[in-house]
């Protein structure tokens, strides 16, 4: 997949385009680029997404409290496995805001992207303030040479359900049914930094993960059965997310407890696919009973693996 964005070029092939955020990458967006990919092949056009970043809402509404399945860097890798020819990041400004339904047409769709086919939800809106909808861009298409295939309204709905279902279970912990809807794990990128060491001194250490980005949707507090691909090895750990309460933390950290492995992983950068949810964090009596626990975890986080790896 060619990866494009706003200060680069594409290379102006005749394209069939979907447009989108594409956040999660989930089931629903899976089916609208496979028939994406298929018309690209039957067309012998490039079979390219459009997507944006920032999110619009964080530029139109100075929502800085909206919340994210994905990084762009996560939805650049999700979209690359899925057989696409070409992805364009653009960047979404006050400057792409304002541009009239006709000039983005005219300049995005038309004169960057040479677009033939367009496949689009039937609520699709476009332009400044939102104002044109899918019957402008037919009449668009006829102008300019382009035909509008509309995703249908179950499809279209099929996808909004599972994004909302998705962030809401996440958000609620239940990863069971956040990972049905990726048709994947749910997983976080960051890179392991130097924590207060309280996991080694229980014989629990702990990778310190950072991410990043703070529009990162991070699940609820508690803890979980994960795994990462570390020097090319897959390996298995338990993850705390939350405040450590029982020493009186009060900032919520993201740590990992990696089952057989014995490496310095400071600075590495970490994929961690989230597998299961084990319990609520907890506030224990004593360090002592903590660690009690924590082998309690271990043990059924081997046996979720043991019955699902």
């Amino acid at each position: 997949m060619k990866l494009y964005n706003s200060q680069n070029t594409y290379s102006k092939n005749p394209s069939v385009i979907t447009i989108g955020t594409f956040d999660g990458v989930h089931i629903g967006h899976q089916k609208i680029i496979e028939r994406l990919v298929n018309v690209g092949q039957n067309k012998n056009l490039e079979s390219v997404v459009l997507t944006f970043f920032p999110h619009p809402r964080t530029v139109l509404q100075k929502d800085a409290n909206i919340k994210l399945l994905n990084t762009i860097d996560e939805r650049k890798e999700l979209l690359s496995k899925l057989n696409l020819e070409a992805l364009l990041v653009k960047t979404f400004n006050l400057e792409f805001a304002n541009l009239s339904a006709r000039d983005y047409v005219k300049t995005i769709l038309v004169d960057e992207l040479n677009a033939k086919h367009i496949i689009i939800g039937y609520d699709h809106h476009f332009g400044k303030n939102r104002s044109a909808n899918i019957e402008d861009l037919k009449v668009f298409g006829k102008e300019f040479g382009f035909e509008v295939e509309e995703i249908s309204a179950q499809d279209i709905k099929d996808v909004a359900v599972s994004s909302t279902k998705i962030r809401n279970a996440i958000s609620i912990g239940d990863i069971a049914t956040a990972n049905s809807y990726l048709g994947a794990p749910f997983f976080l990128t960051g890179i392991v930094v130097k924590g207060k060491g309280l996991g080694k001194q229980i014989q629990f250490p702990t990778a310190n993960i950072h991410v990043k980005e703070d529009y990162k949707l991070i699940p609820k507090n508690g803890v979980y059965v994960v795994s990462a691909n570390i020097d090319n090895v897959k390996i298995y750990g338990m993850m705390n997310i939350g405040t450590n309460p029982t020493v009186n933390g009060t900032k919520q950290s993201i740590e990992v407890h990696f089952f057989d492995i014995n490496k310095d992983l400071y600075g590495k950068k970490l994929k961690v696919k989230i597998l299961n949810r084990l319990r609520d964090e907890h506030k224990f009596e004593s360090i002592t009973l903590l660690q009690e626990q924590l082998k309690i975890d271990q043990k059924e986080a081997l046996k979720f693996i043991n019955t699902n790896a």
